[in-house]
C-alpha cells in the first residue's frame, strides 16, 4: 500500500512540474490553441445558423484557402482536382483560354496571355482586368474559383468583361475554350542571326531550346552571328528549366541562389554545361509580362555579362512557390523562398531593368500601344524586397536538383483528349515587331565589333 501511494505522488509531482513550469513558447501555443477554439466556434454557428447548408468540405477547404492567400499573392490551397490539373499544365499541355493570371484588387488580372491560344488570338493582353464571367461577378472569388469557371468543355464559348487601361468603357470579349498541348519553344532565322522564342517554362522547354539551338547552328553554320532570346509576355513556370536556359549560354558561375526565412537555409544553382553558342552575341527581349523563371534567365545572363538585356522593364517576381502534397487532399502552394540573381540583388516588386530601354512601337499608328507598367508591387498583398537585409555567406549548393517553382495560376488546366492542337509560340515578323528588329540590328553590330571587321 505505501508503494502505491508513494507512485501516485510521484506521478502527482512530474504532472505539477508539467502543468506549472510552462516555457514561453508552450504559453504562446496556448494563445494559439484559444484562436483555434474560436474558429471552431465560428465553424459551428456557420454550420448551424448560415441561411443555406454548406458542407464541412467546403468550409474547411475555404478556410485554408483563405489562410493561404491572405500571405500573398502567390500561395493558395489546391483541391485534389486542381492538384492534377497543375500537374498536367506543367507537363506543358492543358485545356482552357491560355493565360497567366493573378489576383489583384479581388478581380482577375493577366499577367501574360499565351502564344497561340484563344486567349491571345482574341486580343486579350498583359494587365487587362477581367471583372464578369459569362456576366457573372469576378469580385468574391476566389483565384481558383474564378479560374475553374473558366474551364469548360473544349469548343464552348464564354464571355469575359474585360476593363482595358485606355479604353473608356468595359470591353465584352468572347473566347472559345480549347485544349492546347504548348510548344513552349520555336525559333527562326532572321538573315544570319537565329531567333529563340520562349513562351513559358515547362518541362520541355530546356530540351527545345537544345533542338532549336542545334537546328540553326546546322542551317547557319559559321554564318551564326548570335542569338535574340525572346522572353517578352513569358510568365515564368519550373525554375529547373529556367537554370536549365540559362545554362546553354553560361561555361561557369552562378545562375541563381534562393534564400528561405531569415535567410536559414541558402542554396547557390550553379551553370550545368558550357555556352553552346561559343560566346557569340546573345540578346535577350524582356518587357512588362516577362516574370519569375523569365526573369531568372534574364537576370543571370546580364549578372555574367553574357547577354545585352533589351526592351521594358520586368514584372517583378523574385519569390519561389513550393508545392506541398496533402495526400487525398489536394496540395498547397506556399511561397518558401526570395531568388536572387547571381549578383546577390532581388528584383522583388522592382523587376530586371534592361541594358537598353527600348518601348514597342506600333508601326500601324492606328494602334496604340499601352506602355504603363504593371508589376509585383501592384498586387495586394505583395511580398517585400529583401534587398535591404545584408547578405550572410553562403554555402555551395547541397543539390544540382532545383525545386520546381510554379509562379502562377495557369487558366482552365483540363486534359481534353478531344479537339487536340500542338500550339506553338508564335513568331512575329521582325519587319512588324520594332522591339525585335531593333535587336538584330543591334546583334549585327556587335556580331561585327566581336570579329573586328
Amino acid at each position: 500500500m505505501k508503494k502505491y501511494i508513494a507512485t501516485i505522488l510521484v506521478s502527482c509531482a512530474i504532472v505539477s512540474v508539467t502543468l506549472f513550469n510552462i516555457p514561453a513558447s508552450q504559453s504562446k501555443s496556448s494563445d494559439t490553441y484559444k484562436q483555434l477554439n474560436l474558429f471552431g466556434d465560428v465553424f459551428e454557428k456557420i454550420r448551424a445558423q448560415y441561411v443555406r447548408e454548406v458542407t464541412d468540405q467546403e468550409l474547411i477547404e475555404a478556410a485554408i484557402n483563405g489562410m493561404l492567400v491572405s500571405l500573398d499573392p502567390h500561395s493558395s490551397y489546391l483541391t485534389q482536382k486542381n492538384f492534377d490539373d497543375m500537374q498536367v499544365q506543367t507537363k506543358g499541355e492543358y485545356g482552357g483560354l491560355g493565360m497567366e493570371v493573378t489576383l489583384d484588387k479581388g478581380v482577375v488580372r493577366v499577367v501574360s496571355p499565351i502564344d497561340d491560344t484563344p486567349a491571345s488570338r482574341a486580343g486579350i493582353q498583359s494587365g487587362d482586368y477581367i471583372t464578369r464571367l459569362n456576366g457573372e461577378q469576378v469580385m468574391g472569388l476566389t483565384l481558383t474559383e474564378a479560374v475553374t469557371k473558366m474551364k469548360g468543355k473544349v469548343g464552348t464559348d464564354i464571355i469575359l468583361t474585360v476593363v482595358r487601361q485606355g479604353e473608356k468603357k468595359p470591353l465584352e470579349i468572347t473566347l472559345t475554350r480549347d485544349t492546347i498541348s504548348i510548344k513552349s519553344v520555336r525559333h527562326r532565322i532572321e538573315g544570319e542571326v537565329g531567333y529563340i522564342r520562349i513562351s513559358s517554362f515547362t518541362e520541355k522547354t530546356e530540351s527545345g531550346l537544345t533542338n532549336s539551338l542545334d537546328q540553326i547552328k546546322q542551317e547557319l553554320g559559321d554564318k551564326l552571328k548570335g542569338i535574340v532570346l525572346d522572353l517578352r509576355n513569358n510568365p515564368g513556370g519550373l525554375l529547373n528549366q529556367s537554370i536549365g536556359v540559362s545554362s546553354a549560354f553560361l561555361e561557369r558561375g552562378e545562375v541563381v541562389s534562393t534564400r528561405t526565412r531569415n535567410d536559414e537555409h541558402i542554396q547557390r544553382y550553379p551553370a550545368r554545361k558550357g555556352d553552346t553558342i561559343d560566346g557569340k552575341p546573345l540578346i535577350v527581349l524582356i518587357n512588362g509580362g516577362s516574370a519569375s523563371a523569365s526573369e531568372i534567365v534574364a537576370g543571370a545572363l546580364q549578372d555574367h555579362q553574357r547577354a545585352v538585356v533589351v526592351g521594358t522593364q520586368s514584372f517583378g517576381k523574385a519569390s519561389v512557390q513550393t508545392v506541398i502534397p496533402l495526400g487525398a487532399n489536394g496540395a498547397m502552394r506556399l511561397t518558401t523562398a526570395y531568388y536572387f540573381t547571381p549578383s546577390g540583388n532581388s528584383i522583388q516588386g522592382d523587376g530586371i531593368t534592361p541594358d537598353i530601354q527600348i518601348e514597342q512601337i506600333r508601326f500601324d499608328k492606328s494602334k496604340k500601344v499601352d506602355t504603363r507598367r504593371r508589376s509585383e508591387n501592384d498586387l495586394r498583398g505583395h511580398l517585400e524586397n529583401p534587398n535591404d537585409k545584408v547578405a550572410p555567406q553562403s554555402k555551395e549548393p547541397e543539390s544540382d536538383t532545383p525545386p520546381k517553382d510554379n509562379t502562377t495560376e495557369k487558366d482552365a488546366p483540363n486534359k481534353a483528349e478531344n479537339n487536340k492542337r500542338d500550339k506553338e509560340p508564335t513568331l512575329t515578323t521582325a519587319q512588324d515587331d520594332y522591339q525585335l528588329n531593333f535587336a538584330i540590328n543591334l546583334l549585327h553590330g556587335m556580331a561585327i565589333a566581336r570579329n573586328g571587321e
